[in-house]
């Protein structure tokens, strides 16, 4: 199915959706955070799209926004898209999780919260993956600091 095919169906699942295909062969979707759930839920059960592999699921800063990056694809179908959600509450960001449409979501959103401190409503046991417990900061955020690993030029 080609990117305008899918932008037809998908621009029915939510309200302010935005669309593009920058740098990208695939179509990308900026969903609000309030519809992250929703829209996945209808991406997946969606005949004609049928959206059931979420392959990579990246946490970014923007820098003014938090956010991820989800790339989705149909298996049966052939086709992928990218959905991105962002918050612009550096503070406290929350998003909500998608485990419970995806598997492989678990995982990754565990990896996000603890380089990016996205919390993840409902997600099953949100905690710390690969950084100790007693760890301070986000270090994949934009305005982390390190004085002790720091790189000088």
């Amino acid at each position: 199915m080609k990117n305008e095919d899918l932008q037809n169906i998908i621009i029915g699942l939510g309200t302010d959706l935005e669309f593009s295909t920058e740098a990208s062969e695939f179509l990308n979707v900026i969903v609000p955070k309030e519809q992250l759930h929703s829209v996945c839920s209808q991406l997946k059960s969606n005949p004609d799209l049928k959206f059931n592999y979420a392959f990579c699921i990246t946490g970014m800063d923007w820098g003014k926004e938090l956010g991820v990056i989800y790339h989705l694809e149909s298996t049966e179908l052939k086709h992928r898209i990218v959905v991105k959600v962002m918050t612009e509450d550096r503070e406290n960001p929350t998003l909500d999780s998608v485990h419970d449409i995806w598997q492989t979501a678990d995982f990754h959103e565990l990896e996000v919260y603890d380089f990016f401190g996205i919390k993840f409503n409902n997600h099953p046991k949100l905690r710390r993956l690969f950084l100790t417990p007693e760890w301070e900061g986000f270090p994949l955020r934009k305005d982390y600091v390190d004085e002790a690993n720091m790189v000088i030029k």
